[in-house]
């Protein structure tokens, strides 16, 4: 039986990871302190990059998340699972694993600001802008990479492969 290793090519190693993940808390705490922050983690994905990051900002903080999914490729954007923590008037940041196309961000950013948070701002590990269809760029970005399929620290394909430490692209 053929596995998913097999179809990948590897791309960021696990220290590689953490010293993004370390140097994006740093850059969080410098901006944030004296301050509480939300995060909120958009599930599935961004579970393993939220653990690491929040473990790593030494600030007051809480975390929630949020489920949404869209029906196709450029279809409707829907909230599976709300948040559940009162953001108004606080300082919330959104922690995404990838960007591409923006339409979930974007999208997670309009829901947000309906709750009047004190600001509102968003991380990713990874940042594809070749794929964007809206306009929209992190606050805190950890690398931009180039248009390829990545697999791992949460990303999957076809929900296999989150589990990965290491971060991997197919190898086409």
């Amino acid at each position: 039986m053929r596995q998913l290793k097999d179809e990948l090519v590897p791309f960021l190693k696990k220290n590689e990871i953490d010293q993004l993940v370390t140097q994006l808390a740093q850059e969080i705490e410098k901006d944030y302190r004296g301050k509480e922050i939300i995060f909120i983690c958009p599930l599935r994905g961004s579970i393993h990059f939220t653990a690491d990051l929040v473990r790593k900002v030494d600030l007051p903080q809480q975390i929630d998340f949020v489920h949404v999914t869209s029906t196709e490729r450029g279809g409707a954007i829907k909230i599976v699972k709300d948040i559940s923590v009162n953001i108004s008037g606080k300082h919330v940041l959104i922690v995404e694993e990838i960007i591409d196309t923006g339409r979930t961000l974007i999208f997670l950013k309009n829901r947000l600001l309906a709750s009047a948070p004190a600001s509102l701002k968003s991380v990713t590990l990874l940042d594809k802008p070749a794929r964007r269809e809206l306009p929209i760029k992190a606050d805190y970005i950890g690398r931009t990479i180039e248009d390829r399929y990545v697999v791992g620290y949460g990303m999957d394909k076809e929900e296999l492969g989150r589990n990965y430490p290491d971060i991997y692209h197919l190898k086409n």
